[in-house]
């Protein structure tokens, strides 16, 4: 009995050694690093560019979308902003000229605190477009207002984001929402998780039009402009995006509008 006790007792210790290192490693396979999403064509997106009922669509902005959305945290929103309205109306500039006291307004609102509240109401909301969409007037008017200040030339920026993306070489996808990008490599302040560097051939330089000011550079792309994803690159191997885990170059490849005119 003495004899099987003694050799068990090796047994023992090796087990009741190892508990903790096997509790280690089953606690590693129940801790999984959250998947990247996947970059798409956002199909879900409110990507109406108004292309042919702009005037249109403006009255009816006036006399139906904004009368109704006007209300709750927008209309906090849009009251909020006269300082800076009355503000980047003084500073208006050649190629301005088009810019009403409302485009400057959702200029105003959105580069704000507005911003995520309504592009996650765009980023899927396709199916109430004709319904129920809260922010007709904001999208239409920043829509509107991306179109005159966009110039011919093509621009190249820079987003940074917190979001794990993922996505291929030779890939098309959209943003799916009015996307923020910088001239600036350096707002660290916005994520380094996943990083871009984008031609865009249908966004604008927002200059002194922002709430931020000018310090920021910031373009703005509407949610219908596509890209074609040209190359992968490690941040460190990037310049300027070396704190990035990944930097996908982005090229302009035109637009899609599976909405456009559908709620006049």
């Amino acid at each position: 009995m003495k004899g099987i006790v003694r050799m068990f007792a090796p047994i023992c210790l090796l087990l009741c050694w190892m508990l903790p290192v096997c509790s280690k490693l089953q606690i590693r396979s129940l801790v999984r690093r959250p998947e990247a999403d996947r970059m798409s064509m956002e199909g879900d997106a409110v990507d109406d560019m108004y292309c042919r009922c702009n005037e249109t669509m403006a009255k009816r902005i006036k006399d139906k979308y904004f009368k109704k959305e006007n209300k709750g945290e927008f209309a906090k929103a849009w009251k909020r902003e006269k300082e800076c309205v009355n503000a980047r109306l003084k500073l208006k500039q050649k190629g301005d000229e088009a810019l009403t006291r409302d485009h400057i307004q959702a200029i105003c609102v959105y580069t704000g605190l507005f911003s995520k509240t309504l592009n996650d109401a765009v980023r899927k909301g396709k199916s109430t477009y004709r319904t129920s969409f809260p922010y007709h007037s904001l999208h239409f008017w920043l829509t509107s207002a991306i179109q005159i200040l966009s110039n011919t030339n093509c621009l190249t920026s820079y987003r940074r984001t917190d979001r794990a993306l993922r996505g291929s070489v030779n890939q098309i996808m959209r943003f799916g929402s009015f996307a923020s990008s910088s001239e600036e490599k350096t707002l660290k302040k916005f994520g380094k998780k996943t990083c871009f560097e984008i031609q865009t051939c249908y966004g604008a330089f927002l200059n002194h039009s922002s709430s931020i000011g000018r310090e920021e550079k910031e373009v703005l792309i509407p949610p219908y402009e596509q890209f074609k994803i040209v190359k992968e690159t490690k941040g460190r191997n990037f310049k300027g995006l070396e704190d990035c885990e990944v930097v996908y170059t982005l090229k302009s490849a035109g637009i899609e509008s599976n909405l456009n005119c559908n709620a006049v």
